[in-house]
C-alpha cells in the first residue's frame, strides 16, 4: 500500500480548551476541520483564524502550525489528513481556508459527506481510496463554490429552498421562512445579493428545466410545462418566448431538428 493511502484518514473529536496540537515543521498533508459546534482555532506565523459551527477549513500542506480549542470553550469537529488533490487549486492561495456552510441542506450533505470518508478510510474496502478523494474533491468544490460566491448565508438558503421545491406551488413565505427572514427583508436583500427577484430566479430554474426535458426527455411543452411547476400554459408559453426567443412547441421542434 502506499504512502498516499496511509495519509487518507480523519476523525471526530469533542475537545475542551486543554486540547492543541502543535507542528513546528509543519507536514506533508491537507487538513480538513469541520466544526459541529464550539469553536477552535487554526495558527500558522502568518495568521490565525477561528473554526466556528458550520464553518470548513482547510490547513494548507508544509505550513508550521499549531491547532486547538479556543479558551474557555469546547470544539466538536469532524477532521481529516488527506495529499493534495487537483481541485485544491480552485481555493484561495491561503495558508488558511475557511468557508461557511449554511445551515440546512448544504449542511448535511457536507457531513455526511464526510462521514463517507470517515467510514471508507476505516473499511478499506475495494476501491476505498478512490471513493474517499471523490468525497473530499466534493467537499473542495462545494467550499470553493461558497467562497467564488460569496452570497450571504441566507440567501443561500433561499437559492436551495427555490432549487428543492421548484416543481412545487412556491409561497414567497415559505422562502423566507426557509431563509429565517421577514417576507420584506428577504425581496431587499434577494435582489441586492442576486441582482434578481425571487420569482424571476423561480422562473428561470423552471424554464430551463422545461427546456432540458423538451430536448432529452421526448416531453411535450404541455407536458413540461407542469412537470416543472407551470399550472398556467400560457403563461410559462409567454416566459418561454422571452427567455429563448421561441415558443416552446417551436424550441422543441428546432432540437429534435437538430439531433436528426
Amino acid at each position: 500500500m502506499s504512502s498516499s493511502y496511509n495519509n487518507l484518514f480523519g476523525g471526530r473529536l469533542d475537545e475542551t480548551d486543554t486540547y492543541k496540537h502543535r507542528r513546528p515543521s509543519g507536514m506533508e498533508d491537507w487538513l480538513l476541520f469541520f466544526t459541529l459546534e464550539g469553536e477552535g482555532y487554526l495558527r500558522t506565523a502568518g495568521e490565525e483564524q477561528l473554526c466556528q459551527s458550520g464553518q470548513i477549513a482547510f490547513l494548507r500542506s508544509g505550513i508550521p502550525h499549531e491547532y486547538g480549542t479556543s479558551k474557555g470553550k469546547r470544539w466538536h469537529f469532524y477532521w481529516a489528513h488527506f495529499q493534495k488533490l487537483p481541485e485544491i487549486d480552485y481555493l484561495p492561495n491561503h495558508e488558511i481556508i475557511i468557508a461557511d456552510i449554511p445551515e440546512g441542506q448544504l449542511f448535511q450533505r457536507v457531513m455526511q459527506t464526510i462521514q463517507n470518508v470517515l467510514t471508507d478510510s476505516r473499511e478499506q474496502a475495494s476501491f476505498w481510496h478512490m471513493l474517499c478523494e471523490n468525497s473530499l474533491r466534493e467537499i473542495i468544490l462545494l467550499a470553493a463554490r461558497l467562497l467564488e460566491k460569496r452570497l450571504d448565508p441566507r440567501i443561500e438558503l433561499a437559492l436551495q429552498y427555490l432549487s428543492r421545491n421548484m416543481t412545487r406551488s412556491i409561497r414567497l413565505e415559505d422562502v423566507a421562512g426557509a431563509a429565517s427572514l421577514s417576507l420584506s427583508r428577504l425581496s431587499h436583500l434577494f435582489k441586492q445579493e442576486t441582482g434578481g427577484t425571487i420569482i424571476e430566479h423561480l422562473n428561470r430554474l423552471r424554464l430551463q428545466q422545461a427546456a432540458l426535458l423538451m430536448e432529452h426527455m421526448g416531453r411535450t411543452a404541455t407536458e413540461a410545462a407542469l412537470d416543472v411547476g407551470f399550472n398556467n400554459y400560457n403563461h410559462f408559453a409567454d416566459l418561454f418566448r422571452i427567455a429563448y426567443g421561441l415558443s416552446p412547441r417551436a424550441y422543441k421542434k428546432e432540437r429534435a431538428t437538430r439531433v436528426e
